[in-house]
């Protein structure tokens, strides 16, 4: 009994029974594997519950409530108590994961087998059959150079030809146009002609039904990427009756132009990319580098067909950085596999891509290694080895009276050029330019000073030498290279340079000072004097001003012909290679020739050369306010379809084409994206107020799909409202892909995949959104298949007035 009233007593008697041994517990038997356990497929995300279950080996029926993915399964790393370190973790254990696990089925062994295994791929199949239908439906029913066939068809002659061509674009899509000319039995001796009817040696129809092929591409590539991106099955066939149906896509595909195969590796990259998003559960496997490694590869294929494939690569960019990131703050990963994702993105995502840009133009240089009608691009080292180029057969060395060509050695430099016409504004006096193309304009002459004896052409040779007090005069006017303290008409800090007097009159402000840099093949200037063509890099000094002769990237308005301003730098940076010329093709009947044969460019001078060559021209491409362009469009116009295209001519007899998308497919694009940030507020909103409308992980899910489509409409769109160039509704294209995977991402939010909605309500919602896609389409079928007959009696084409379809 307890001493005190408030104790209680307990009482604990030991076990009378003896502990049991190890052998009286049950033993429970653990299955072996005599043979290494194959992966199950999980279900994929548009089967039914029966279909499901039996996809998963061995799966037996279960009660409705049976949940098919447990969230609460282990994640790669231990789940054991971390000391409060990582909770985000924690709650991160329970959300679904987006990704999808799959296996290789086992052979088949019948054509039923065959069939059952390969039904998810029935319906692309079925789309891609379509897709043939409508890119190569007709598509030679005009004879004739449609729009920009004019300029992209050349690619293909002069690939065939070889002959080394300019263009403001990367090399592979002009390599792909040429190999699609060679295929088609193109002899390359076509011009391409705007509204030109096709002679009947020239293949045009083979070569349009070529690029259309990665027009059809574009159908499945839409198909898979839904699916990718978790979409319901009946999103994934919105999406694909989109890209299959929008008639702007599909007028752009059916000619020889460019943009099918920038389109075609758009949605290639997005595809590449939703496909490694769903090996993130296995990083390092196979499928992981495979999938990152494509990624890669389509990023230089993209950019090297037109520097818009830069928008996509800031997409893919903006994921790997929120993917490292969210991976950072994961303090279970190890720092050694941390540092190992950021070598495995770089080298894919960085290295890879360049490799692919770096050899599309080692092959181009390959393969155009004859001189053509922009090798003036060049270096003249470059343009000295190309076949049937005399530069290197010029006289060695420069003397007065020699008849030179001078090249601007900075990086995009042209040739120094002059011409009739006056400056508007500043002296009034000729204008001296850098034209990038060869002309009988590109011509000067060395010649003394005025206070000099006269030239005397049969007297005795004077070879120009460092140092020498010069004239430059211009070889087709007579006028003498002059420069005077006037401001230049774009370098407001540079002095202007102009074409001033001829033979008889001038004055010192002709005079040039000749400074020598260098010569590639002996080094430094004090070692000689005399000027080589090809090899010496010269400077030329104002006598008066101190200023030297330079040719930057400033391009003149359209008083200029969009050429490149040359002015007078006062200050002197010897490191300015804008200042740098040499002589670039030199004619002297009185100096023998000399063959310079064994100096070559290096490969990535001129790869950065014909960079910064491709971009000065790019940039030129602005708007004339003195010309009206009734092509041309602004980036506001696009997104509700305000403006279209005509392709060729209007005529009552011409096959008319009109480059116009499919109005419920683009204003439903452009409406679900400002719905989407509509949505995301609310949502925010709802869950500060801790309302639960998702499941776990289907939260990160909509948002991942979100942001691929609105950032990469965004990337693909913004960037057009600050450049300067001119710009068309074609450039509009690539960034409409990424509207309609977010339309059907909405759609299927809110409707398809809706748990509070009947399958009757869906089909409903479904077959209401393929009605208006496929009878749009039917309705302007028109504008890409092309339009026989007076314009006028095609009624119903007007849906807004701002539609130059029946007139200007």
């Amino acid at each position: 009994m307890p001493s005190n009233p408030g104790e209680v007593a307990l009482e604990i008697d030991s076990p009378t029974e003896s502990p049991r041994a190890s052998s009286e517990f049950e033993e429970v038997s653990y299955p072996t594997w005599s043979q290494p356990r194959a992966e199950e497929e999980l279900p994929l995300h548009y089967m039914g519950e029966d279909k499901a279950r039996r996809r998963v080996k061995g799966a037996q029926a279960a009660p409705e409530s049976t949940v098919m993915f447990d969230a609460d399964s282990p994640t790669e790393y231990d789940q054991g108590d971390d000391g409060g370190k990582d909770v985000y973790a924690k709650l991160r254990q329970h959300q679904t994961p987006v990704s999808r696990m799959r296996r290789t089925s086992a052979p088949p062994t019948s054509v039923s087998e065959f069939i059952q295994q390969n039904l998810e791929h029935l319906p692309p199949a079925i789309y891609t059959l379509l897709s043939c239908w409508t890119r190569f439906h007709d598509i030679g029913k005009s004879p004739y150079v449609v729009w920009d066939e004019a300029h992209f068809g050349k690619f293909g002659s002069h690939y065939l030809k070889r002959e080394f061509y300019f263009d403001v674009h990367p090399p592979l899509g002009k390599m792909l146009v040429g190999l699609a000319g060679l295929l088609s039995g193109y002899n390359g001796n076509y011009e391409f002609k705007s509204g030109e009817q096709y002679p009947d040696d020239v293949p045009f129809v083979a070569m349009r039904v070529m690029l259309a092929t990665f027009g059809v591409a574009m159908v499945p590539l839409g198909w898979y990427t839904a699916v990718e991106l978790g979409m319901s099955r009946r999103a994934c066939h919105l999406v694909a009756l989109m890209v299959l149906c929008d008639v702007a896509w599909l007028a752009i595909s059916r000619f020889i132009l460019l943009d099918s195969m920038l389109l075609f590796f758009t949605f290639l990259t997005v595809y590449c990319l939703t496909k490694f998003n769903n090996q993130q559960h296995e990083p390092f496997s196979f499928d992981w580098w495979t999938w990152l490694s494509f990624t890669g590869l389509s990023i230089g294929m993209v950019c090297s067909v037109k520097w818009i494939g830069l928008f996509v690569t800031a997409l893919v960019g903006v994921y790997t950085i929120e993917d490292l990131w969210e991976k950072f703050g994961d303090l279970k990963m190890p720092v050694r596999t941390y540092i190992r994702h950021w070598v495995a993105r770089a080298g894919c995502l960085i290295g890879l891509p360049i490799i692919v840009y770096l050899i599309s133009f080692k092959l181009h240089f390959l393969i155009l290694n004859h001189s053509g009608p922009g090798d003036a691009q060049m270096s003249s080292l470059f343009q000295a080895h190309l076949v049937g180029n005399d530069f290197s057969r010029s006289p060695l060395e420069a003397a007065y009276g020699s008849r030179v060509t001078l090249k601007n050695m900075g990086w995009g430099g042209g040739l120094l050029h002059s011409h009739v016409q006056t400056y508007p504004v500043g002296s009034s006096q000729q204008q001296v330019t850098c034209y990038h193309y060869k002309d009988e304009n590109n011509d000067w002459v060395f010649l003394p000073r005025w206070e000099e004896p006269e030239y005397n052409p049969n007297g005795e040779l004077q070879f120009v030498k460092h140092g020498d007090v010069l004239r430059l005069s211009h070889f087709s006017t007579g006028r003498n290279m002059h420069s005077h303290a006037i401001p230049a008409p774009v370098t407001k800090t540079a002095y202007e340079v102009s074409g001033y007097g001829n033979q008889t009159i001038g004055d010192s402000h002709d005079y040039w000072m000749v400074e020598v840099v260098d010569d590639i093949r002996r080094g430094h200037r004090n070692n000689f004097e005399t000027i080589h063509t090809l090899t010496t890099r010269l400077r030329f000094k104002h006598w008066k001003l101190g200023c030297y002769l330079r040719a930057a990237n400033a391009v003149l308005p359209q008083w200029g012909f969009k050429q490149i301003e040359v002015s007078c730098e006062k200050e002197d940076n010897p490191r300015d290679e804008h200042t740098y010329w040499n002589i670039e093709s030199h004619i002297n009947d009185r100096l023998p020739p000399a063959e310079i044969t064994h100096i070559r460019s290096p490969f990535f001078r001129d790869f950065w050369h014909l960079n910064v060559a491709m971009m000065t021209s790019n940039n030129a491409l602005i708007p004339d306010p003195d010309k009206e362009d009734i092509l041309a469009s602004k980036p506001f116009d696009w997104p509700w379809l305000h403006l279209g295209l005509r392709m060729c001519g209007w005529g009552d007899n011409q096959t008319k084409y009109y480059l116009l998308g499919t109005p419920v497919i683009w204003w439903s694009g452009t409406a679900s994206l400002g719905i989407s940030l509509v949505v995301f507020v609310v949502y925010l909103l709802r869950m500060q107020r801790k309302y639960v409308d998702f499941a776990p992980g289907e939260w990160d899910h909509f948002l991942y799909v979100g942001k691929i489509a609105l950032f990469g409409w965004c990337f693909h769109y913004l960037p057009f409202l600050i450049m300067g160039r001119v710009t068309y509704v074609h450039h509009y294209l690539p960034a409409l892909y990424f509207s309609v995977l977010m339309v059907a991402h909405l759609i299927d939010h809110f409707f398809l995949s809706a748990r509070s909605l009947s399958e009757r309500t869906k089909w409903a919602v479904f077959a209401f959104c393929v009605i208006s896609i496929v009878g749009t389409f039917w309705w302007f079928r028109g504008v890409a298949f092309g339009i026989d007959g007076p314009i006028n009696d095609h009624k119903g084409l007007g849906w807004r007035k701002s539609w130059n379809i029946y007139s200007l």
